[in-house]
């Protein structure tokens, strides 16, 4: 300012370091409170550390000094104030580094009424963590989703007649070393089951290997209302008279039995008069096989009610009335 004695207009600025904060940069620094004067008494500061995904924080303690037992220090996998406390540190040892294995890390510090230190430096770098490994072959089925960094999920979808055993959709954990959250699912034919698609496939258990032995399994079929049930036998190498397929016209073996099939006899398809079908198999030798049938809901005569013919017949009848009561046109 103007004057025989210059003299600035303020006084100096202060660099203080700040009791919390948001870091987002992929390198920093995060000071206690007052650094390197002391701390002050009943602290509470948080501080975010975000990266991006697929990163971790790599943690190196430059200084540290708190009072012991009562001033503490906490490092935490995650963005909340609930994640994994990786690291606790109080007292005068300088903590070793550390990873987190998040893209996002906690920073928390706490100090009571007494004491006070000049608490601690620590620097972040920003490292790339492993992706989960790539899913195994799948057989008879579909793997959904590219995704093998941390938090990413893949879903799992198997082939038509063949049902998912494990987990359908699989996340990849935070971890230094990267895994999935659950081991990986697989593709397997059921022996029996309830089925309420209108059409779909039935394949011997363990197919496309030969079944076992003393396999005893039964397919409920169920389509729409007002549908009936046809089997087709597309592939069948059954080895009777001791390995079989019986089918009944109806949910239950008192039903009209339409028929038992195995190779070497006429297989005709299979047809039901009800909406529901059902389809037993039997092994009891040594020697496997497989099968192969393919079932669809189809209109049937038997699936048309009383009523529904009475109505068509009578509309037959009113058209036929209405014709005959047309002047006649002469053609000349």
């Amino acid at each position: 300012m103007p004057g025989t004695v210059r003299r600035w207009n303020y006084p100096p600025p202060l660099c203080i370091a700040q009791c919390g904060g948001i870091q987002g940069e992929m390198e920093g620094m995060i000071l206690s409170p007052g650094f390197p004067g002391n701390y002050p008494s009943n602290s509470d500061c948080t501080w975010r550390i975000y990266l991006a995904v697929g990163y971790g924080a790599h943690v190196q303690f430059l200084n540290f000094s708190t009072e012991a037992n009562h001033d503490f220090l906490e490092i935490r996998n995650g963005p909340l104030d609930t994640s994994t406390v990786i690291g606790r540190f109080s007292g005068q040892d300088v903590p070793p580094s550390l990873l987190t294995t998040s893209h996002e890390t906690t920073v928390y510090f706490h100090s009571d009424h007494s004491q006070n230190r000049p608490g601690f430096r620590f620097e972040y770098q920003a490292y790339e963590l492993n992706e989960c490994l790539d899913p195994e072959p799948f057989r008879y089925g579909a793997v959904v989703g590219a995704g093998y960094n941390v938090g990413q999920s893949i879903a799992f979808e198997c082939l038509p007649g063949y049902q998912l055993m494990g987990h359908s959709i699989l996340t990849c954990e935070h971890g230094t070393t990267r895994n999935w959250d659950h081991p990986f699912p697989r593709c397997e034919v059921p022996c029996g089951g309830n089925i309420t698609s209108d059409n779909g496939t039935i394949f011997s258990p363990g197919y496309p290997e030969e079944y076992p032995s003393s396999a005893d399994c039964t397919w409920l079929i169920t389509v729409a209302t007002g549908l009936g049930v046809r089997l087709n036998f597309t592939l069948l190498q059954v080895h009777g008279p001791h390995d079989f397929i019986t089918v009944w016209d109806g949910p239950q073996v008192t039903a009209r039995k339409l028929g038992v099939f195995m190779e070497g006899e006429p297989n005709e398809p299979a047809s039901s008069t009800s909406n529901q079908i059902l389809v037993r198999f039997r092994s009891n030798t040594e020697k496997g096989g497989l099968f192969q049938i393919t079932y669809q809901g189809m209109y049937s005569i038997n699936s048309i009610t009383t009523s529904s013919l009475f109505i068509s017949l009578w509309v037959m009848a009113l058209l036929w009335k209405v014709w005959e009561s047309l002047p006649y046109i002469w053609l000349l």
